[in-house]
């Protein structure tokens, strides 16, 4: 049995609910760095500016990272999937593409991460 006091709370949870979720959850940072993750190397930090190709050697071959008005995207890469090359552009900080088979990862890094950690 519900008491007015029940429904006042699921009232105010209710309405609290899209406040909460726009609050932390829309905020879009802008990405100011692109850092590139092989298995055989160390992470490497690279700016989004100016617009280039970057070779990158994995186990399997060598996938092209493209740059562009300050996004990236897996361009070419030898995994049969193609996965990477089909997640597409990112432009957002805190977006991340990885070729799994060639043990390559890009993430773009802005100023305030939005996630505490990606697992895969």
């Amino acid at each position: 049995m519900m008491t007015r006091a029940d429904r006042v709370l699921m009232a105010i949870t209710l309405c609290t609910l899209p406040l909460l979720y726009l609050h932390f959850w829309t905020h879009q940072d802008t990405a100011t760095v692109l850092r590139i993750q092989t298995a055989a190397e160390s992470a490497t930090i690279t700016t989004l500016t100016p617009d280039r190709h970057v070779q990158i050697a994995g186990p399997i071959g060598e996938s092209t990272i493209e740059i562009r008005a300050g996004q990236a995207r897996f361009l070419r890469s030898p995994c049969a999937g193609k996965v990477c090359v089909h997640s597409g552009w990112l432009r957002e900080a805190g977006q991340l593409a990885a070729c799994l088979p060639n043990r390559i990862s890009i993430q773009l890094l802005g100023n305030r991460p939005r996630y505490d950690a990606i697992n895969f």
